[in-house]
């Protein structure tokens, strides 16, 4: 399952506004409940299309996407001042222990879903941290997104995040998409 990343020829397609039917930006910034001095990390930021609604209501926000293709059309693009880009892989994050206030997957779980990458996020969310996690779900029939043998379910996201500490406020299925916040241990 999962593991692989967005091909940066469509990096185009990321900044459709039809992405907003899977998770609109005030839901978003609704599961992430940012305060204005905060900081946090986006985990596989590509083009930035959600970065752009999380930024405006925190003090830094970091952009960590594995591909520096991705970074350099967010920079095109325009990204906000308070935006920092960080190339790495999500299970080896160069953040202090407690670095981050929060951080926030949008359609990317899939992507680096993992022991090591859930044990990372622990270490560099501080404790009762906000984990924020949208992705397309195994329950989806696929017509949209990964392959469905690509995906998880809302339940392995959660015992893989439990089975790290983090205590799960809310956990629910959509037709395509999981939701899901965490808090961190």
């Amino acid at each position: 399952m999962g593991f692989h990343t967005f091909d940066v020829d469509g990096a185009e397609r990321l900044e459709d506004p039809d992405r907003y039917r899977w998770v609109s930006a005030e839901e978003l910034v609704g599961a992430v409940d940012p305060a204005r001095d905060d900081v946090v990390a986006d985990l596989g930021s590509g083009t930035g299309f959600y970065t752009d609604a999380v930024a405006p209501h925190v003090a830094t926000t970091y952009a960590v996407d594995l591909q520096a293709e991705m970074h350099e059309y967010y920079r095109e693009k325009g990204a906000p001042a308070t935006v920092e880009f960080v190339e790495s892989d999500v299970a080896d994050l160069p953040f202090d222990a407690d670095a981050l206030d929060a951080a926030f997957s949008t359609m990317t779980y899939h992507e680096f879903a993992s022991d090591a990458a859930v044990a990372e996020l622990a270490r560099v969310l501080r404790s009762g941290a906000r984990l924020a996690v949208f992705d397309w779900s195994a329950d989806g029939n696929g017509e949209a997104g990964p392959p469905a043998d690509e995906r998880f379910g809302v339940d392995d996201a959660v015992g893989a995040l439990e089975e790290a500490g983090f205590e799960v406020v809310q956990a629910t299925t959509r037709t395509e998409t999981f939701a899901l916040v965490a808090l961190a241990p």
